[in-house]
């Protein structure tokens, strides 16, 4: 409450002069700084807006040293990333002056722009780790090793004259040659020497025959990429793909780059054609535009997809749902700014329907997720997070949730889950979206004292997932089930906005991205995933290494 107190304290203040500007600009630098890292809310959110509007107005150089002075605290992950995409000048001040822990760095970093991981590695108080990931991503030490005296001729007496010189020379030439031997060029160079290595005639497992197949990349606003997955981050980051004739377009006009076929200069790994699947990315604070996340495919892998990325009505319903975000989101901040008062007082009338307009907004935008997910995942431009989860542990706490309600209407499930664990290659969070559609939707249909079994068992490489029909959707054929509308439970079950067909749908595109299927059969639903194999354990967590 005090972190919230003082910052509606200084976002109530005037800014009309110069010195008033920069004062409100450093309390709020300050106060942000030392909010916890999960720290939200309406006030953060416009403390955010506030700092962008102050940016206009204060040039980068007073910023710069304001971010520098003695005793502002910054060690929020989030206001460092924000100040990252400043101009340069900011953008170093707040590298230097950031207090993170190396958590917070190996989080952060991926994310900042390349310049801003250079002056993260200019740093010399980073430990090991994040050392590590940012020679990774392609950012070196860019200084030389410390001046070390060699007093064994000249004694301990100063040099001086043009033996000094040629002395001082020598050092100089000695930590360079320091420096190129503990700072190797790149995976090619060999261990035994400078030069690096040519790929002339290599044997198998060698450089030559190491072909990329997938690139996880994001850009920056000018479609530059700035981040990459794995070891070939060093060979692509830099790379812009707004050079591309097939890809300016789209980009200038931040279109999603949907199965959008191009060539790729560069090593001979990564040389050739590509097919990009990527979708724009808005800030939060304001909904500026900043820059693209995806993934580049070879175009023969793409092809033993189910389905081509480039579904014409898929493509125009992403792109129609992108136009409808930007003025949703706007409605949605002003009714907010309106329901808390930031900007002055309001009658309760106004903030009573801001607060309803805000709380519609919300909605809107949660069923435009729903239609994307849906649209993305239907035609392969979305693939579901990788991970390991037990999907018996995910039933069991979905069920507990549904208790409360399901006990005052002595409803439910009747459980019958097979001892031990149901590994499968699924994040827990898509895990628990599957699982809640399902328990949900059924849940909110049923009658009060209606109790719906379900089984979760192993049947050979696959668990298999039984979910009994209430008795309102048994009479529906397939057609009809998978279109039905949301049911008469209470709303705080509502598994999606467009009723209990539509996520089923959603659930059953989820389970076929997941490699399993949902079926209706008589009167139950089947939900069948196949198993964690011990070698897609070691993949995923090489993936997330």
């Amino acid at each position: 409450m005090l972190h919230d107190d003082r910052l509606g304290t200084v976002l109530r203040l005037r800014s009309d002069g110069a010195a008033s500007s920069r004062v409100q600009y450093r309390q709020l630098v300050d106060l942000l700084g030392t909010l916890p890292a999960d720290a939200q809310g309406v006030q953060v959110d416009a403390a955010y807006d506030r700092l962008i509007a102050l940016a206009q107005t204060i040039p980068p150089a007073e910023r710069s040293a304001i971010i520098s002075e003695h005793g502002l605290r910054l060690r929020a992950p989030r206001l460092v990333s924000f100040l990252a995409g400043e101009e340069p000048s900011v953008a170093a001040a707040a590298m230097t002056k950031a207090d993170l822990a190396e958590e917070e760095w190996l989080d952060l970093v991926p994310a900042l722009p390349v310049a801003s991981r250079g002056y993260v590695r200019l740093r010399r108080d980073l430990s090991p780790r994040v050392l590590a990931l940012l020679e990774r991503l392609g950012i070196h030490d860019r200084g030389l090793p410390p001046v070390q005296r060699d007093t064994s001729i000249l004694g301990e007496q100063a040099p001086s004259g043009s033996d000094g010189k040629v002395q001082v020379i020598g050092d100089i030439v000695r930590r360079i040659e320091e420096y190129r031997r503990s700072h190797p060029i790149g995976p090619e160079r060999t261990a035994g020497g400078d030069a690096p290595r040519l790929p002339l005639d290599e044997g198998p497992g060698e450089l030559g025959d190491l072909t990329v197949r997938r690139i996880d990349f994001t850009t920056d606003g000018s479609g530059r990429i700035d981040w990459a997955a794995g070891s070939v981050a060093a060979m692509v980051v830099g790379a812009n793909l707004a050079a591309h004739a097939a890809l300016d377009a789209l980009i200038r006009h931040h279109q999603p780059l949907a199965g959008v076929l191009f060539e790729l200069d560069g090593a001979a790994a990564l040389a050739g054609r590509w097919q990009i699947d990527a979708e724009p990315v808005f800030s939060e604070i304001g909904g500026r535009f900043s820059g693209y996340r995806g993934r580049m495919r070879r175009p023969l892998e793409l092809a033993l997809v189910a389905q081509p990325a480039t579904d014409p009505a898929s493509d125009r319903m992403r792109q129609l749902l992108h136009e409808l975000r930007t003025p949703v989101n706007a409605i949605q901040g002003f009714a907010e700014v309106i329901h808390q008062q930031l900007f002055g007082p309001a009658p309760h009338e106004y903030r009573a329907l801001a607060a309803t307009i805000a709380g519609d907004a919300a909605r809107i935008l949660a069923g435009f997720d729903e239609l994307d997910r849906l649209a993305r995942l239907s035609t392969g431009a979305m693939e579901l997070t990788p991970g390991t989860c037990d999907f018996a542990e995910v039933v069991r706490d979905i069920a507990l949730q549904l208790g409360n309600h399901a006990a005052q209407r002595q409803s439910g499930f009747a459980l019958e889950i097979e001892p031990g664990e149901l590994p499968v290659t699924l994040a827990r969070i898509e895990a628990e979206r599957m699982v809640w559609r399902l328990m949900a939707s059924l849940t909110s249909s049923s009658m009060p004292g209606e109790v719906l079994y379900l089984k979760l068992n192993r049947h050979e490489s696959s668990l298999e997932l039984k979910l009994q029909l209430p008795s309102a959707l048994r009479a529906l054929d397939d057609d009809r089930l998978f279109h039905a509308a949301a049911g008469a439970g209470a709303a705080a079950l509502s598994a999606g906005s467009f009723g209990t067909g539509f996520a089923l749908r959603l659930a059953a595109v989820e389970a076929q991205a997941a490699s399993g299927a949902l079926e209706r059969q008589a009167d139950e639903l089947r939900l069948t995933i196949p198993l964690t194999d011990p070698s897609d354990v070691n993949q995923v967590a090489n993936q997330t290494a």
